[in-house]
């Protein structure tokens, strides 16, 4: 029988590594080269049209020979070159999303392009979606939850805690509100029941707090001067790297909340952060919020800390739209993400 050298399963691995890394790679080519071929077939439609005045009938007559020509041979039909037109003049002239849609399987680019409502909104996704590639699904379900306009409206004191390298992927990483609709609680229920919950089921938990981290661990023990402490959840984030304390409340917001969460970021950072990581963040998910009681008990807070709430559904009550940020709150927001997206596709591009 012939022996297996020791390091053999280290080097099954690392092969593996390179098959998937190369598997993707091909992906991604095959991605491009038809994003091209529909950019291109579409960029000859829609100068046909403006310079020899082709009516709509053209589409149509097209796609039936197309067909005809490429048997077998799918995204051809009339409906898809319609998708094909709408999304060449979307991004045709947009000198920013128009490399970015390149990177994304035309699946999500459909999706994008159909149930996006601006610019910005679109920029958000094909940006989230390639960094964590995102399956069709994973981008289905965040459009469905509204991830955009949740991270516009999270609340948080990033800017004034964060260096301003961080501050982008911060704020992305936080929702002001998450979607726990896998969760089977009977109402009410106690922390402890939430929190068995999120444990049971924690891979769809992390998927909804970002594709980014990671589980550390639940109850996670510190202890300072004699004294024990419990954090309800400790994540690690990747990109930040660093250290996430998550305290799970099934109340309204109280301003104590804020100064306990600054509290056990200052003992993560002392006793368990590693050197070369990030200082600790600290997210506080209660069920209910007051927004202006959250903005006075982040404002003189030295430590970062977002503050946000939970639901089991995708549907905001009526009677809470008036907390929310206004109209001119909410293009200020939209403005800073924007630029901070722009400038990290471009950071990424350069490297």
């Amino acid at each position: 029988m012939t022996t297996v050298p020791a390091d053999y399963p280290q080097f099954l691995i690392l092969i593996k590594q390179r098959v998937r890394a190369s598997q993707y790679q091909a992906l991604q080519a095959v991605n491009r080269e038809q994003i091209q071929l529909y950019w291109d077939l579409v960029r000859l439609i829609a100068e046909r049209q403006q310079q020899a005045g082709w009516g709509k009938h053209i589409v149509e007559t097209l796609a039936r020979d197309l067909q005809t020509e490429f048997i077998g041979l799918s995204g051809f039909s009339a409906s898809n070159l319609w998708r094909m037109r709408a999304f060449y003049l979307a991004y045709a002239h947009d000198e920013i999303l128009a490399p970015l849609v390149r990177e994304l399987g035309w699946s999500l680019n459909v999706a994008i392009l159909e149930k996006s409502q601006s610019a910005h909104e679109r920029l958000f996704y094909l940006t989230q979606a390639q960094r964590y590639h995102w399956t069709k699904a994973t981008l289905l379900q965040q459009l469905k939850a509204q991830a955009y306009q949740r991270t516009l409206t999270a609340q948080h004191n990033f800017e004034q805690t964060l260096p301003a390298a961080q501050q982008t992927s911060a704020v992305l990483a936080l929702k002001d509100e998450y979607l726990f609709d896998f969760l089977e609680l009977s109402v009410p229920h106690s922390e402890y029941q939430l929190e068995q919950a999120l444990l049971s089921n924690v891979r769809r938990f992390l998927s909804e707090m970002g594709g980014d981290f990671t589980f550390v661990g639940n109850q996670y023990r510190l202890e300072l001067a004699g004294q024990e402490y419990f954090i309800d959840l400790l994540l690690f984030h990747r990109e930040l790297q660093a250290l996430v304390a998550v305290e799970l409340k099934i109340d309204d917001f109280r301003p104590e909340y804020a100064g306990k969460m600054n509290f056990y970021l200052s003992v993560l950072n002392q006793t368990v952060r590693k050197p070369h990581e990030q200082p600790s963040i600290g997210i506080i998910i209660c069920q209910s919020k007051n927004r202006t009681v959250v903005e006075f008990a982040l404002r003189d807070v030295n430590k970062p800390i977002g503050v946000a709430t939970y639901t089991y559904t995708d549907t905001l009550p009526s009677e809470l739209r008036q907390f929310f940020p206004s109209n001119e709150e909410l293009v200020r927001r939209l403005d800073a993400v924007t630029a901070a997206l722009k400038a990290s596709t471009k950071g990424e591009s350069a490297t």
